[in-house]
């Protein structure tokens, strides 16, 4: 099942891709995939839900496309975790990882603009794997706590700028410009 969000800015609705690739409304069930919505137990719910997808309306055609999930509470990334990245930004491969934060306003939908910071010189883009944690957590006691924890994954377009970061002393706050969050 893929999870989608569409409609205006501000007024995203939930939905999702059925097996025939078709994106259907899944607002008259549910407000959003938000925390309430995995907090809650709605992954379960969806699936129950879906037994009878055929009834569900369409998505209307021209309806933008949102990020996959709602305004998450934190986006955490981690830096240099490709050795060939490190390698072409001119630095070692880290030996832990190097963790930081987005706004959360920095996710957006696959077809949004990208706000480029004002004097950005060198903004560059990669594409990340996205974990989306469906749950509240915190000191896992094992690596299968962490998978159970998990309630999917996307396809995020990462944005950077290069020379705040590493001509100016930056840090992943002032950085990032964008994180576009595709089902």
């Amino acid at each position: 099942m893929r999870l989608i969000r569409f409609g205006e800015k501000g007024h995203e609705l939930p939905g999702i891709i059925d097996a025939h690739n078709k994106r259907k409304d899944l607002s008259g069930f549910f407000k959003d995939w938000n925390r309430d919505f995995f907090e809650e137990g709605g992954l379960h719910k969806l699936a129950n839900w879906l037994r009878d997808i055929k009834s569900l309306p369409d998505v209307p055609q021209d309806a933008r496309w949102a990020s996959c999930v709602a305004r998450p509470g934190k986006v955490i990334c981690i830096g240099l975790n490709y050795s060939d990245h490190a390698e072409e930004s001119g630095m070692p491969v880290p030996a832990e990882p190097i963790v930081f934060l987005k706004a959360s306003n920095t996710v957006i939908g696959p077809y949004d603009d990208v706000l480029i910071p004002r004097k950005s010189e060198k903004t560059d883009w990669e594409v990340e794997l996205g974990v989306v944690i469906g749950k509240d957590t915190r000191y896992l006691a094992s690596v299968e706590d962490a998978k159970n924890a998990i309630a999917g994954y996307c396809i995020s377009h990462d944005v950077s700028e290069r020379s705040f970061q590493l001509e100016r002393g930056g840090s992943g706050q002032k950085e990032n410009p964008a994180i576009t969050l595709t089902p």
